[in-house]
């Protein structure tokens, strides 16, 4: 029976048990089996799994090597996971698989992502950056499917190629929603990003929440992709590409966010909570 080892990892994490969790699956060698990873990440039962393996092809060379990254959720694969990515990262560092002064490089579905260490303070976890695709989204008509789900009135609806951007008047505003699964699924789409600016006196300059009850995930605590496309988003609005964003689900996460042309850079920190191995 194969053996594999792999690490449950909390991302985005103000310490263990906070921020959004990914199970990471350190892969002896690469595999095309998505049959078996969907099945591992149905066990797992995170709202991601990630499966790395060392790249075979190598061309880059080993003092710097690139690593395949797949993620699944429990119900399918998606294209573009941060905090799985971000919590990736970190299972090769502390697993030894790379020197800390070693950036982490990844092959995916959206293309090269890159991460680093950044310094830490004493006694502190390195914060990790995370590079992404910025996901920008475009404005679209106000469904009924919509209005049923938010039941309140919506300051903007835009789109990207997955999710809905929801604009919503006020943080407490995010806070208190409470849309309908069955709307949502009626509304299409892989999730719905809901945003506001964040209230004057707070330490962060936006707030989220994101939900995608179509890919198995009722509501995610802390999420990179939907951070990829607000990125651009407030740093239009609010004239600054350096921001702080607070994702308000019920374990919450704080992210650093800098926007850069077509890329955004994530900044956060992780922590291990399990390790093991995976048999079967």
């Amino acid at each position: 029976m194969p053996a594999h080892e792999f690490l449950l990892v909390d991302a985005f994490a103000d310490g263990p048990l906070t921020g959004n969790p990914a199970a990471v699956v350190l892969l002896d060698h690469p595999t095309d089996d998505a049959q078996w990873m969907q099945r591992v990440a149905a066990e797992m039962n995170q709202s991601e799994t990630a499966f790395v393996s060392l790249r075979e092809d190598q061309a880059r060379g080993q003092d710097q090597p690139l690593w395949n990254l797949r993620w699944f959720t429990p119900r399918t694969e998606v294209d573009l996971c941060g905090h799985a990515t971000l919590a990736s990262a970190h299972a090769l560092w502390a697993t030894g698989r790379l020197a800390a002064d070693q950036g982490a490089d990844f092959r995916t579905r959206s293309g090269l992502l890159r991460a680093w260490r950044m310094a830490a303070d004493a006694g502190a976890s390195a914060e990790i950056e995370l590079d992404l695709p910025a996901r920008p989204e475009r404005d679209v008509t106000l469904t009924h499917e919509l209005s049923v789900a938010f039941d309140q009135p919506l300051q903007y609806v835009g789109r990207n190629q997955d999710d809905f951007v929801v604009e919503l008047d006020d943080e407490a505003a995010v806070r208190a929603v409470s849309p309908s699964r069955d709307a949502l699924l009626a509304a299409g789409g892989r999730g719905f990003i809901v945003t506001a600016r964040a209230d004057a006196d707070a330490p962060y300059d936006f707030v989220l929440r994101f939900f995608a009850p179509a890919v198995g995930v009722d509501e995610d605590p802390v999420t990179g992709s939907a951070l990829a496309c607000l990125g651009p988003y407030w740093a239009q609005r609010l004239g600054r590409g350096d921001l702080i964003a607070r994702q308000l689900s019920a374990r919450g996460g704080t992210v650093s966010v800098r926007t850069a042309g077509d890329r955004v850079r994530l900044g956060g920190r992780a922590v291990t909570v399990v390790q093991g191995v995976l048999r079967g």
